[in-house]
């Protein structure tokens, strides 16, 4: 069934990872799992500490480049009657300067006790959410 928008936001809000899809120059999606924190219609993930190959990634170029994105969480259980997914579609933004980055910054840390024994420096990435979608197979 179709969820409502607050459904689809609580659900989201819920989910310890999402995937974060954008557009390379060339037109070609990509998609990574993110952490991240929901501030009612918008997501914030950081770069953080993870081993990463470079500090200038993919995601954050394609960002700069075409700032349309969709965020994706879903539950898969074995019990088919508990599947679901949620997606987020919005216009992302690149924050650089750290006193943008203090609030979200606040909100990671409260879902996640590893940003709070070592706080990522950034950059982070602002989904402005434009229009949420989801499904589930029966409601929860």
């Amino acid at each position: 069934m179709d969820l409502p928008q607050d459904e689809a936001r609580r659900r989201l809000g819920t989910s310890a990872v999402a995937r974060l899809a954008t557009i390379s120059p060339a037109g070609r999606p990509h998609i990574v799992p993110i952490t991240f924190a929901l501030d009612g219609d918008r997501i914030y993930s950081a770069v953080d500490f993870k081993p990463k190959r470079t500090a200038q990634l993919q995601r954050l170029r394609n960002i700069r480049a075409d700032p349309h994105v969709a965020v994706l969480a879903d539950h898969y259980a074995g019990d088919w009657s508990r599947l679901w997914w949620v997606r987020a579609d919005g216009q992302a933004t690149v924050i650089d300067q750290p006193a943008d980055m203090a609030d979200p910054l606040r909100l990671l840390e409260e879902r996640y006790p590893q940003y709070r024994e070592r706080p990522p420096a950034g950059p982070m990435v602002c989904v402005l959410v434009q229009h949420w979608t989801g499904w589930a197979a029966a409601r929860s």
